[in-house]
């Protein structure tokens, strides 16, 4: 069986820090189906897997460079 490296988990001040975007503005885009939904680790606690946001801000600088 092949062992995958572990995912790092991101909270909300470490993504909106790689963003440049506010927590408002994160979860707007979440609801319009522009941003990776975090994954709930409890009631009160969100993480965002550090792949998919990297995948995000990747997907912005093709675009911009497509452009």
């Amino acid at each position: 069986m092949e062992r995958t490296q572990p995912q790092s988990l991101l909270p909300i001040r470490s993504v909106q820090a790689q963003t440049n975007l506010g927590r408002t503005k994160i979860y707007d885009l979440i609801r319009k189906g522009d941003f990776p939904a975090p994954i709930k680790l409890g009631a009160r606690t969100a993480r965002w897997p550090a792949a998919a946001i990297d995948a995000w801000i990747q997907k912005k600088i093709d675009a911009q460079a497509a452009a």
